[in-house]
């Protein structure tokens, strides 16, 4: 018999290995431009034996440059160790003003691809919630990803926090295009999965989408 995974744990793969291959393209983009600095650092070494004058500002204008994207590839890698120890445990208390950093950064080369501006507004005060870690931001990176499908001519997509009762609302607003697609069109059968393992609910709105989360979902 063909092993088969639940839609759950086959989303939550998909989720990891898109996010992951992302985050990769990135380090070897950051690892690229490196290189190319250090060619110019030999080729300003190679002058410097050979008796040519280099202007200090050269060398230091490129070594700041370098310093960036170090600083650019251990954003990535702090990035990518977040996701990776959101499976430490199924269920925990998370602070959504985090998760939502996290959704961000995590999105920025695809918001990019498509031309899209993310404008995230973390809540002046903690929002938590006992949830699942790694199930939320596989929600949540769906939820965005249907967005900017629907940002429309703005190419904004707003996205903040918010407490609601005992729980917690994440939305996704400024939503330009979202009344030109058909009300089946979201949530999917992969969206539907992950709210009821999160014992959480979708509501399409006139410009925005809204998650409302528990504030213990075994409860």
């Amino acid at each position: 018999m063909p092993f088969k995974l639940d839609i759950v744990g086959e989303t939550g793969l998909q989720f990891y290995g898109k996010m992951s291959a992302s985050m990769s393209h990135e380090i070897k983009n950051v690892l690229s431009v490196i290189q190319e600095h250090a060619g110019l650092l030999e080729d300003f070494a190679v002058m410097a034996k050979q008796g040519g004058a280099i202007e200090p500002q050269r060398v230091t204008t490129l070594a700041t440059k370098i310093q960036g994207q170090i600083e650019r590839a251990n954003g990535i890698v702090k990035g990518m160790n977040q996701l990776a120890h959101s499976v430490d445990e199924p269920v925990k208390s998370l602070d959504l003003g985090q998760t939502l950093t996290l959704l961000v950064a995590l999105s920025q080369r695809f918001a990019s691809v498509r031309g899209v501006r993310l404008e995230p507004t973390l809540p002046s005060n903690a929002v938590t919630v006992t949830s699942s870690p790694f199930i939320l931001q596989n929600l949540a990176w769906l939820c965005l990803d249907f967005a900017m499908q629907v940002a429309g001519n703005g190419k904004v997509v707003r996205l903040s926090v918010q407490p609601a009762g005992q729980g917690a609302q994440l939305k996704f607003s400024q939503l330009e295009g979202l009344g030109d697609k058909p009300a089946e069109t979201f949530p999917g059968e992969q969206e539907k999965a992950l709210l009821q393992a999160l014992n959480a609910e979708v509501e399409m709105r006139i410009g925005e989408i809204v998650v409302t989360l528990p504030g213990d979902p075994t409860r």
